[in-house]
């Protein structure tokens, strides 16, 4: 559980990214009980606001518009929940980082392209579209968490993926 701390925290030993995110991540006045919590309590509303949304889809007319929203919130919630664990600039940097800058970008786009189209444009259709981008996206950038997750979808033959994930590990 230490090791899992020391990683999430960005305390693993090969942490060069200068003193101010080292300062940032040591002035946290949350301990780790404190920590858990919070990231439980954010993902489970998280969770919450994505099954309400796809409830109100059914209803007419402000269905759509109300599963947009409380999707769109829920996913919000839910990224904010890793916050928790690692920090604030520590998720931020790790967002930006080379393997996931794309799967943010896409991500944080769809999020604000689907409220766009449920307020400004009210446009359903496009709403409806986004949101299902929006989980897309959202499960990329989940996916580049897990080492070698998003291996397999780069080879058309899983068995390579497969070979090639192993092949690196026994390196």
């Amino acid at each position: 559980m230490d090791k899992l701390k020391k990683v999430l925290s960005g305390q693993d030993g090969n942490n060069d990214d200068g003193d101010i995110f080292q300062a940032a991540n040591q002035a946290s006045t949350l301990g780790w009980g404190n920590r858990m919590k919070g990231f439980i309590a954010c993902f489970v509303l998280g969770v919450l606001f994505s099954i309400l949304g796809t409830c109100f889809l059914w209803i007419p007319r402000v269905g759509l518009i109300l599963f947009a929203v409380l999707y769109t919130l829920g996913n919000i919630a839910s990224l904010c929940s890793t916050m928790f664990l690692m920090g604030p600039l520590n998720q931020l940097k790790k967002m930006c980082a080379k393997e996931r800058a794309l799967a943010t970008a896409v991500m944080l786009t769809c999020l604000v392209l689907t409220l766009c189209s449920a307020f400004w444009w009210k446009n359903n259709g496009l709403a409806l579209l986004f949101c299902i981008l929006q989980f897309l996206a959202f499960t990329w950038y989940g996916l580049s968490y897990i080492p070698f997750a998003r291996l397999v979808f780069h080879y058309s033959d899983y068995r390579d993926a497969v070979i090639k994930a192993f092949s690196i590990c026994l390196k």
